[in-house]
């Protein structure tokens, strides 16, 4: 089993649940952020959430609610990771897109042969002589978009940070296209740039297929958001103070609750990887992270996890098959995973009938 601290002193992990458990009845608005965590622990942590009336809030739902804003505003024309790795013809990549990122579209190392690949305002990336780059600026890829999306209207346009050329290149490429499919993070465009590309998406259609992959942050964050969905109906950010779930992006914003004093205990959960929290202030916090997790306020109680998928056999999203899929351990070393962490937390709370950890 992990390793358990109360003020950075080894503990009993039964001491440490207990701790846990007394600041979270304490709380008048527990925090459950970061939500790096497998299926189960996301079920546990919401189900916590739940029975506290506090808020849960996934540490990338700034990405996930941007595709989630356009989706819901506007719609979307999306496919599979699978689909666009063996069908695509054309890839459209717009804006940064991290390596490690594209990875659900390669064959082995590389992204299969055959397909021509046209990148708009990569900003370093992109350097590739059989990419197609249109614009460098990140800050330049609206403006990039509205001028590609009248080159291939053919309308007329204005003064664009691109050459007429260049456009005309990529819009060819683009409408020849038997299967294209544009590909963008969230984490790099805001929510009105994604929603432009997707109507960009749609005008291709007329003429021929294309399609969209928003690429998956990290941390589970797509299957956290399809448990969430499936458990409460709402994505992260939500609230359940007033006993029912209540999804609000500014209300529930875990860095706002925080630095307002509104939420006066956090659990932090960051399974995958040693992430601490965003914020510098001081709030009363239970970790459930990796030992080797630093942090910028020291947490009241630190509950050493596993890496789901890793260290203990999970149900997460894998981002290759576009779906959740269970993962065995790799390297299984008997690790506490954060659904069994929170169980015993949650026994050792005020009123349970369970006897703790």
């Amino acid at each position: 089993m992990g390793s358990a601290f109360i003020d950075g002193r080894p503990a009993e992990l039964q001491a440490a649940c207990a701790e846990a458990a007394r600041l979270l009845d304490r709380s008048r608005l527990p925090l459950i952020a970061g939500l790096g965590t497998d299926i189960a622990g996301a079920r546990a942590a919401i189900g916590l959430a739940r029975r506290l009336g506090g808020v849960i809030d996934h540490m990338h739902s700034d990405a996930l609610l941007r595709d989630l804003d356009v989706m819901r505003e506007a719609g979307v024309m999306v496919t599979t990771p699978g689909e666009a790795r063996v069908r695509a013809d054309v890839l459209l990549l717009a804006g940064p897109v991290a390596p490690e990122a594209l990875a659900p579209l390669r064959a082995g190392r590389e992204i299969a042969e055959g397909k021509k690949i046209v990148w708009l305002c990569p900003g370093r990336g992109a350097r590739d002589a059989q990419v197609l780059t249109i614009g460098r600026d990140p800050a330049a890829l609206p403006a990039v978009l509205a001028a590609l999306r009248a080159t291939i209207a053919g309308r007329s346009i204005g003064p664009a940070p691109v050459g007429a050329k260049a456009l005309a290149t990529a819009a060819a490429q683009l409408a020849a296209a038997r299967f294209g499919t544009a590909v963008w993070s969230a984490a790099t465009l805001d929510a009105l740039a994604i929603e432009m590309l997707c109507g960009l998406v749609n005008d291709l259609n007329a003429n021929t297929r294309f399609s969209g992959l928003p690429l998956p942050p990290r941390d589970n964050a797509l299957g956290v958001l399809q448990a969430c969905g499936w458990l409460t109906g709402l994505p992260p950010r939500t609230g359940f103070g007033r006993s029912i779930p209540e999804h609000d992006p500014w209300r529930f914003d875990g860095v706002r609750l925080v630095g307002s004093g509104e939420a006066d205990c956090v659990l932090w959960i960051s399974a995958y990887r040693a992430a601490p929290p965003p914020w510098r202030r001081a709030v009363p916090t239970i970790a459930l992270t990796g030992e080797d997790a630093r942090f910028h306020q020291p947490p009241r109680v630190h509950i050493a996890v596993g890496r789901p998928g890793i260290d203990h056999d999970a149900v997460e999203y894998l981002a290759s098959a576009g779906s959740l899929a269970w993962a065995d351990a790799a390297a299984p070393r008997g690790a506490r995973s954060v659904s069994d962490a929170l169980a015993a937390i949650t026994a050792a709370l005020s009123g349970s009938d369970v006897r703790p950890c």
